[in-house]
C-alpha cells in the first residue's frame, strides 16, 4: 500500500527472455493474455521477475510486494570515496572500521564517526537505553545471530536494478535480465521490509531507503549491496533500532528532491519524521491527536530535524511533488493532505467517497495528484483548485497503485491552444491495470439538479465547482452528481493474484501482484519479441464525454 516514487530512465536492450514461453503458458492457462492494446499499438509481456521457488507459501503473506526502479550511472568520485572496502560482516550490532569510515564521511563528522543517529516517535516521549545513547547506530550485516564471510565482486554494478520486497527478504534483479530469479536477496530475520525507495541522485553513496514493519528504518548504497556476495545489509546507517522509539510500522519513505541526503519516514501512528541531522532529538507529547502539527528538535543537527503528526491512524502512502516543494499523504481515514513542506503548511485536502486511500501519486509538472483506495475509484486532484476534477471509474475492488506516466506523449497536433493530456494508470486487487487519458477541456461538469427536472450536463458549474477552497482546508466528499466521471482507455487483467503497485519507465510498464510477482510490458515499438496469441482483445474508448 506504500506508494513508491523512485522510477528512473533507462535504456532498455531487447531481447528475448528463455523464460517468457513458459511464462506465457503459463499465463495462457490461467486466462491471462500477454499483450494488450493501446491506440498507439500494443504493449507486450517482455519477461517476468519473481521470488525464488523455494520460499515458503506463509512467508509470502508477511508483507505486501512493492517495487523500485534504481538506474545505478558512474559513480562519482566523492561517492566512491565514501563507501567502506568490503570486510568479514558482523553481528547486527557490531560496526566493521569500514562502516565507521562511511559513518563519518555521511555525517561529515572527524575522528571515528561515533555520532549517534537519533530517531524520537511514538507520542512523543524520547527514550534511551544503553546508559543515555539514543538506540540508533550502524550496521555492517544483518544475521540471526551468526556471522558470515562476506567476498566482494569487482563489479561497477552500472545497470537498472529492480528491487521488490517478499515476507522478510529484499530482492534485487537486473531489470533487463533473462533470468527470472532475482540476483541478490537481502534477509531481515524476524522483521520484514515493507517499504523502500532509491535515489539516483544521491551524492554521498547512500542512495537506498528501507523501512520495516518493526519501525526500524536503513540508509545504504545499493552499489555497496550489489557488490557483496552475503544475504546481509552491509555499510547501512540504522535508524529506530528494534523500534524503540517508534514500535509501529514503517508505512513509507521517500528521498527529499533537491535536499541531498535527507528524506522522510512515515508511520502507523500517524507521524512523519524528517531527517537530516547528526544528534539525538527529542519532542513534546502531542497534546490532540486530531490536530496537524509540527514540533521541531531543539537542535538544528538534531535526527530527527522535526514531527510532523499528520492524522490519528496510520499513513498509507507518501509523495514528494518533483521540485519537492509539496508533500502528499494519504491515510487510513480516507484523507488526502497536501502539504508545503518548506512552510511546513497544510493547503489542501479532502476526503475519499468511502473508506481509506491507498495510494498517491504526482504527475511531473506538480498540477494534479492520483489518489486510490477502498471506494474502488481514482481520483484525479487539482492543485490550482485545490479540489478533486474527476473520477475514475472502472476497477472492480480496491485501488491499490496510481502513477503518471510522464513517459507518454499524445499524438501531435496542429492546434497550439488544446491543452495538456495526462496518461495515467492504476492498478487494483481486481488483478486489472487501468490506463487512462485526462484532458482537462474535454471533461463535461456536472450543472445542479434543477427543482423538479431531470440532471443536465454543461462546461458552467455545479455546485462543487462554485465554492473556492482556502488554503488549509480540508474538503469533505462531494455528491457523485458533482465530479466529472472518466472510463478507462484500456482494462487488462495482468495477474492472477490482486496487484499492489505500479511503475512506468521509459521503455515498459512494470505491475506487481503482493504476493512477489513482476511483469515488464513492454510499450509499443521497443522489443522485437514475437506474442503469440489471438487478436481479440479491444482497447475501450477514451472518454471525451462524461455521463453521469
Amino acid at each position: 500500500m506504500i506508494n513508491n516514487e523512485a522510477a528512473v530512465s533507462t535504456t532498455t536492450t531487447t531481447v528475448a527472455a528463455p523464460s517468457t514461453s513458459s511464462s506465457n503458458t503459463a499465463a495462457q492457462s490461467l486466462g491471462l493474455k500477454n499483450f494488450f492494446k493501446t491506440p498507439e499499438g500494443r504493449y507486450k509481456l517482455r519477461h517476468d521477475k519473481s521470488h525464488p521457488s523455494s520460499l515458503l507459501p506463509y512467508a509470502l503473506a508477511k508483507s505486501i510486494t512493492q517495487i523500485t526502479l534504481a538506474d545505478l550511472k558512474d559513480q562519482p568520485v566523492q561517492a566512491v570515496a565514501n563507501l567502506p572496502a568490503l570486510q568479514p560482516s558482523s553481528s547486527y550490532s557490531v560496526a566493521s572500521s569500514g562502516v565507521r569510515y562511511v559513518t563519518s564521511k555521511f555525517l561529515g563528522s572527524s575522528g571515528n564517526g561515533s555520532r549517534m543517529l537519533g530517531f524520537v516517535g511514538g507520542n512523543g516521549t524520547g527514550s534511551k537505553t544503553n546508559g543515555g545513547a539514543s538506540k540508533s547506530g550502524h550496521v555492517g550485516g544483518l544475521s540471526n545471530g551468526s556471522s558470515s564471510t562476506v567476498g566482494s565482486n569487482t563489479s561497477d554494478g552500472k545497470g537498472t536494478y529492480l528491487i521488490f520486497n517478499v515476507g522478510d527478504t529484499l530482492y534485487i534483479t537486473e531489470l533487463n535480465s533473462e533470468e527470472k530469479d532475482p540476483i541478490k536477496s537481502i534477509s531481515f530475520g524476524n522483521s520484514n521490509p515493507v517499504c523502500h525507495a532509491f535515489d539516483s541522485k544521491a551524492k554521498d553513496g547512500h542512495d537506498f531507503l528501507i523501512g520495516l514493519n518493526t519501525g526500524d528504518v536503513y540508509s545504504g548504497s545499493l552499489r555497496l549491496q550489489l557488490q557483496d556476495v552475503g544475504k546481509k545489509l552491509v555499510g547501512a546507517h540504522h535508524y529506530n533500532k528494534d523500534g524503540a522509539l517508534n514500535n509501529t510500522r514503517c508505512m513509507g519513505v521517500a528521498w527529499i528532491p533537491e535536499r541531498d541526503g535527507a528524506f522522510v519516514a512515515a508511520h502507523a501512528d500517524g507521524n512523519l519524521y524528517s531527517k537530516d541531522g547528526s544528534v539525538e532529538s527529542s519532542f513534546p507529547v502531542i497534546k490532540d491527536q486530531t490536530q496537524f502539527s509540527v514540533a521541531h528538535a531543539r537542535s538544528s543537527k538534531s535526527n530527527p530535524i522535526a514531527r510532523w503528526h499528520i492524522c490519528q491512524g496510520p499513513i498509507n502512502a507518501i509523495a514528494f511533488s518533483a521540485d519537492g516543494r509539496y508533500l502528499a499523504t494519504v491515510g487510513r481515514d480516507g484523507y488526502l493532505r497536501v502539504f508545503d513542506y518548506l512552510n511546513e503548511q497544510l493547503i489542501c485536502g479532502g476526503k475519499s467517497y468511502y473508506g481509506a486511500l491507498l495510494c498517491c501519486a504526482w504527475s511531473s509538472d506538480g498540477k494534479y495528484i492520483l489518489t486510490g483506495g477502498e471506494d474502488d475509484l481514482v481520483q484525479v486532484w487539482s492543485m490550482e483548485d485545490r479540489k478533486v476534477v474527476a473520477w475514475g471509474e472502472g476497477h472492480n475492488s480496491w485501488v491499490s497503485g496510481v502513477a503518471f506516466d510522464s513517459y507518454w506523449s499524445p499524438p501531435t497536433s496542429e492546434d497550439e491552444s488544446e491543452s495538456a493530456v495526462y496518461r495515467f494508470g492504476s492498478v487494483g486487487q481486481d488483478t486489472q491495470l487501468l490506463l487512462w487519458d485526462l484532458a482537462m477541456d474535454e471533461l463535461v461538469v456536472p450543472l445542479r439538479r434543477p427543482p423538479g427536472g431531470s440532471p443536465t450536463y454543461s462546461r458552467a458549474h455545479s455546485s462543487h465547482w462554485d465554492n473556492v477552497v482556502t488554503v488549509g482546508t480540508l474538503q469533505p466528499a462531494p455528491s457523485t452528481k458533482d465530479v466529472p466521471k472518466l472510463a478507462p482507455l484500456v482494462a487488462h487483467r495482468v495477474h492472477s493474484e490482486p496487484l499492489s503497485a505500479l511503475i512506468f519507465s521509459r521503455e515498459s510498464i512494470l505491475t506487481a501482484s503482493r504476493d512477489g510477482h513482476v511483469k515488464i510490458w513492454t510499450r509499443p515499438g521497443n522489443s522485437d519479441v514475437q506474442v503469440s496469441g489471438s487478436d481479440t482483445l479491444t482497447p475501450m474508448k477514451a472518454a471525451s464525454s462524461v455521463s453521469g
